[in-house]
């Protein structure tokens, strides 16, 4: 499973490591600009080695991890735990993430002092 010469494509690793769902999702997180390698935006086929730093963000949390081993296809959670390094910052708690401002439905367009005050509470 582990490849020791050469090297893998970023898309195929994120996916390989289960740090996304699907490849495709991996290759449009790298497309979308949310995966960094060694401190630069990633396309899908950059090429992956050893000791390279990986930044993926999703969901408003960035997952930050160091290649340990390269591996080409999808592989079980205990086996992916072995080829990363994990030095992502803990999780927030959950009460402290930003509630969603909700209209009730069928109360129409917010009007412009609505919107602004929607634009302050989301910090714009």
């Amino acid at each position: 499973m582990a490849e020791d010469e050469g090297s893998v494509r970023v898309d195929s690793w994120i996916w390989s490591v289960r740090l996304t769902k699907t490849r495709a999702l991996a290759a449009a997180a790298c497309r979308a600009g949310h995966v960094r390698v060694n401190g630069e935006r990633a396309k899908p086929a950059q090429s992956l080695r050893p000791g390279d730093e990986v930044r993926v963000r999703q969901d408003g949390y960035e997952r930050v991890v160091v290649v340990q081993k390269l591996v080409r296809k999808r592989v079980g959670a205990s086996v992916a735990a072995e080829c990363l390094v994990d030095n992502s910052p803990p999780r927030p708690p959950r009460e402290f993430v930003a509630a969603v401002a909700e209209r009730d439905r069928g109360a129409g367009r917010p009007t412009k002092r609505e919107r602004r005050d929607l634009n302050q509470l989301r910090g714009h």
